[in-house]
């Protein structure tokens, strides 16, 4: 009896790493992330005059979908619409 075992290609890896960039892009910062308490002010809140703490996996996952929403906007639009023409035309 054999198994099945889906065959992860480059092809499925792109398709699933622009999916995740996708999910992150569209994250609303005020109607999802300020109410977990990930929003850029939570983060970059310093607390009585202190440094912000840029050290702890929380700061750095804020700064991290902060850059992927502001440096991949654009560059998402020509890889979304390049993939959907791909689907389109090869199936």
């Amino acid at each position: 009896m054999a198994l099945f075992l889906p065959s992860f290609g480059f092809g499925n890896i792109f398709y699933a790493s622009i999916l995740l960039v996708n999910a992150i892009a569209v994250l609303s910062e005020d109607r999802f992330l300020a109410r977990i308490g990930w929003g850029t002010s939570a983060a970059a809140d310093p607390g009585f005059g202190g440094a912000p703490d840029t050290t702890s996996v929380k700061a750095r996952l804020v700064n991290l979908i902060a850059s992927v929403r502001t440096l991949m906007r654009i560059p998402l639009i020509f890889v979304n619409s390049l993939l959907i023409l791909y689907l389109l035309i090869l199936g």
